[in-house]
């Protein structure tokens, strides 16, 4: 009918001529379904940029399950990464995606080994992390493992570590949440040989062990924003003077020792949450959640990124050349409030991958530590790996202390005691964060 739309054939096509285009198009689609066999099938990985490999998924090569697995789509995958000057060629992409453990998109699953420690075997569990001494009731937060999908990721070798690690310093650098992650590794490795502390400050905060007959040294450096920060807070959080940051000058408590590392964890995070007064270049700038204050309100992405920068670009340009890890932002679980308004974690079991994935606060910083870790990696120089703990982190609600970070914080009748707060950041111990050092043998070892 003339009013409706006439559908025009495209030029050059009649019928003499349909049935030749469509055998020249049968003969383009099975070309190429033959090159992907051939991708899929071939030694393509042996030129796959090491770059790639190792910076974003782990650098791991794990043996693969007879049947490869496939599980929900990636958070930060292949195509969200920008490889710069595009060394990697889409079929490079398609098989480091299909082809490659990611060793940090996974599940939780059960495991009736249960942990590799106790709070009786491990004297280096702190009490806000020690949850069994201080009277947590449930177990079967004890009895879970990190699977990645597509491969199977070993448990923590402490006598491999050691071994590889002879005559090595390794630095994690950050807050209490590396502090957290120490006492962690401190538990597996006792379990080989007991260290013995050689050093630490006034407040206990930066620590330093040696492992005698691996000539092995392990350090924990406090420096919670990685830039010179003039605190003015308790162990509790309460403060009698904001903080003040000072965003183009890094911490020197942990740039002076940087050359005596071999390996680096460093991380930040959390405390750039927190009410801070912002300087850069001799100059007040401006201040994050300064009620009451005449002062230009600057976000906590900002500040975060910019000592990410001066992080990354020290990292690059230092002469010093240690394998850095960066440890992504680590999500808090509390419900109906926060730690200073009544907010729990009193969950007993991990969420299952898409139950939850973090607050919009843990998506906007991790969008930030991911770009400039990015732009750290193309710009070059010292090497660096990303271990991104944010996935299996997040799935986590039942790991944290809760209000068992305080000694049987309920008395005989149930009820809470007098200034007790939960804690749902940090985590018990032993406990998730556990699978952080499976993961950090595997990227170590594997890169030595």
């Amino acid at each position: 009918m003339g009013s409706e739309l006439q559908v025009q054939p495209w030029p050059g096509l009649n019928r003499k001529s349909n049935q030749a285009w469509i055998k020249l198009l049968l003969v383009v689609l099975l070309a190429g379904v033959a090159f992907r066999f051939f991708v899929s099938s071939s030694n393509l990985g042996s030129v796959l940029p090491d770059y790639v490999r190792q910076a974003f998924l782990g650098g791991a090569h794990l043996s693969e399950p007879s049947s490869l697995e496939s599980g929900p789509e990636k958070d930060l995958d292949v195509e969200e990464i920008d490889f710069g000057d595009q060394r990697t060629s889409d079929a490079q992409k398609d098989f480091l995606q299909e082809r490659r453990c990611n060793l940090f998109t996974g599940e939780w699953v059960h495991d009736p080994a249960g942990p590799m420690y106790t709070n009786e075997t491990c004297r280096f569990i702190e009490s806000p992390q020690n949850c069994m001494t201080n009277g947590r009731p449930d177990r079967e937060y004890l009895y879970w493992k990190w699977k990645p999908y597509g491969c199977e990721l070993p448990a923590f070798d402490a006598e491999k570590f050691l071994d590889s690690m002879r005559n090595k310093s390794w630095a994690l650098i950050g807050d209490s949440i590396l502090r957290n992650h120490v006492q962690s590794m401190l538990c597996l490795l006792s379990r080989i040989e007991d260290p013995e502390e050689v050093y630490h400050d006034e407040t206990f905060k930066s620590r330093r062990w040696h492992f005698k007959s691996h000539n092995f040294t392990l350090s924990l450096i406090w420096s919670p924003f990685l830039i010179k920060a003039d605190v003015f807070e308790n162990d509790d959080g309460v403060s009698t003077a904001d903080i003040e940051l000072h965003l183009d000058i890094l911490d020197k408590n942990w740039t002076d020792l940087y050359q005596n590392f071999d390996y680096v964890v460093i991380s930040t995070g959390q405390w750039f949450l927190k009410t801070a007064i912002y300087w850069d270049s001799g100059k007040m700038i401006g201040c994050h959640y300064c009620k009451g204050r005449n002062l230009t309100e600057v976000t906590a992405g900002y500040a975060f990124r910019r000592a990410l920068q001066e992080v990354f670009q020290f990292i690059n340009s230092s002469p010093h050349r240690p394998l850095v890890f960066y440890r992504t932002w680590t999500p808090d679980h509390f419900e109906n409030g926060e730690w200073w308004s009544g907010g729990k974690c009193n969950r007993t079991k991990p969420y299952k991958k898409g139950d939850y994935d973090g607050k919009n606060i843990d998506h906007l910083m991790r969008k930030i530590e991911i770009d400039e870790f990015k732009d750290a990696i193309r710009l070059g120089g010292s090497p660096m790996r990303l271990l991104d703990t944010f996935d299996l982190s997040v799935l986590r609600p039942d790991g944290h202390s809760g209000p068992y970070r305080t000694f049987h914080p309920f008395d005989e009748q149930g009820r809470r005691k007098p200034n007790v707060v939960n804690d749902c950041l940090h985590w018990c111990l032993p406990g998730p964060i556990d699978a952080w050092n499976d993961i950090l043998m595997q990227m170590s070892t594997t890169s030595t």
